[in-house]
C-alpha cells in the first residue's frame, strides 16, 4: 500500500524519480522525501497515530495494533512512529530487526506448495477448473494454463482438492 501511494503522489506532483531507500532512510532526492511524506500522511494521518499513540504506546503490540488499525505492515506503523518521533531510531531498528528475524523463522519451513496454491489460484477457481477438466469440458492444456500447475503436480492438486481419480 505505501508503495502504490508513493508512485500516485508521483503521479500528483507530475515528476518521476528513482526509487532509493537505505537503511530505511529517505532518499536525499526532494521528490523522493515528498512523495514518501504524502503517502505516509495518506496511509497513517498524523493526527490520528497520535491519539491511538496514547492508548498503545505501552503495550507490547503497539506496532501491531497500529498496523490493525491504518491497514499497513507493522513495519509501516513502526516507520510512521519514527517519523514523527513517537520513538527513537534504537528502538525502531530493535523492533525491525526483531521483526525480521521472525519472518525468516516462520519461513524456514519452505511452505505448503499445495496449500498456497488455495490461495494463489483460489479453492473456488480451482475445483471449477479440475471439475471441467474431469468431465471433458476443458482440454488439459487449457487447465494447466489457468491455473499454471502441469501434468503430476496438477493432478496431486485435484487429489488435495478432494478429487479422486486421474486429473
Amino acid at each position: 500500500m505505501f508503495t502504490l501511494a508513493h508512485e500516485l503522489a508521483h503521479i500528483w506532483f507530475g515528476v518521476s524519480a528513482a526509487f532509493d531507500l537505505q537503511n530505511l532512510q529517505a532518499a536525499n532526492n526532494d521528490i523522493e522525501k515528498a512523495c514518501n511524506l504524502v503517502a505516509a500522511e495518506f496511509l497513517v494521518p498524523e493526527i490520528e497515530i497520535r491519539e491511538i499513540w496514547q492508548r498503545v504506546k505501552n503495550s507490547n503490540e503497539r506496532f501491531q495494533a497500529l498496523a490493525r488499525h491504518f491497514k499497513v505492515s507493522e513495519i509501516v506503523a513502526a516507520r510512521r512512529a519514527l517519523d514523527l518521533t513517537l520513538i527513537t531510531k534504537d528502538e525502531f531498528f530493535a523492533f525491525y530487526q526483531n521483526r525480521i528475524a521472525r519472518e525468516n523463522n516462520n519461513n524456514s519451513s519452505g511452505g505448503n506448495f499445495y496449500a498456497s496454491q488455495n490461495y494463489r489460484i483460489g479453492r473456488r477457481f480451482g475445483e471449477s477448473v479440475i471439475r471441467a477438466t474431469l468431465e471433458g469440458k476443458l482440454l488439459y492444456s487449457e487447465a494447466y494454463r489457468l491455473t499454471g500447475i502441469r501434468g503430476k503436480t496438477f493432478s496431486e492438486f485435484a487429489t488435495r482438492l478432494g478429487f479422486r481419480g486421474d486429473a
